[in-house]
């Protein structure tokens, strides 16, 4: 028996998208490209655990820059990611170049530090799998997956210094954050500059999957902000964020 779920339909949607490659790598600082989807296996044509615990821990360098633009993937995946991410002797600057969306928020959040572009967007949700198997196997993974939910929940309050319910009513929503809301609450610690940002990479995601995504990809946030209906949009849900935090 095997469920359909939104995850099953990014890793189809954009399959063979991807890039994972470490550069420049020096006794200072070396640079990882996290352009990629998440998942557990690399049959599925994204990064997985193993591939990427075996980059980084080749890596013997001071500080390590971690470039995102994801759409996110498997949650299970993203949890070793971000353990090995953090047992990591370098000082892990995270760079969100596009998109740090679902399993991706948890490994940009392992990092020791956080930067976003501009135009880049941060989502939380609820905990998502590929799940295979009888009933049985199929109730087993749901209520792991609840427990992962927790932890998220744990991760991202310890990480932002924000309430628990808040954090969970986020995840319920899938909430989406542009590069000023991750920095008003606590997702990123600074919003990069422009000349420091690696837009002209970012890889044009298919984010279908996703039922609150954005309609265009931070590549062309320039042209969604003069769109009045994405501008009124945005400014909706800013209120609806803003009306959450002082409740």
């Amino acid at each position: 028996m095997k469920i359909k779920s939104p995850l099953n339909k990014l890793l189809a949607d954009n399959r063979g998208k991807g890039l994972f490659r470490v550069d420049n790598v020096s006794q200072d600082e070396a640079t990882v490209w996290l352009y990629d989807m998440i998942v557990s296996d690399s049959f599925f044509e994204g990064i997985s655990a193993i591939d990427f615990a075996k980059q980084m821990t080749a890596i013997d360098a001071k500080t390590i820059h971690l470039r995102i633009d994801s759409p996110g993937g498997e949650v299970f995946a993203a949890q070793a990611m971000s353990q090995i991410i953090r047992e990591h002797d370098a000082h892990i600057i995270a760079h969100i170049d596009g998109h740090a969306a679902s399993a991706a928020s948890w490994v940009a959040l392992a990092a020791d530090e956080v930067v976003i572009a501009p135009g880049g967007m941060i989502m939380i949700h609820n905990a998502q799998t590929i799940a295979y198997g009888d009933s049985r196997d199929l109730n087993e993974t749901a209520s792991l997956l609840e427990k992962v939910d927790g932890i998220l929940i744990a991760t991202y309050a310890e990480a932002t210094g924000q309430d628990t319910q808040q954090i969970a009513d986020w995840m319920d929503a899938e909430t989406w954050f542009s590069a000023e809301e991750a920095l008003l609450y606590k997702f990123a610690d600074r919003i990069a500059r422009n000349d420091d940002v690696a837009l002209e990479n970012a890889i044009q995601w298919n984010l279908t999957a996703w039922s609150k995504a954005p309609s265009k990809s931070p590549a062309n946030q320039d042209g969604n902000r003069n769109d009045p209906v994405s501008t009124l949009d945005h400014l909706r849900r800013r209120l609806r964020l803003a009306e959450k935090q002082t409740a």
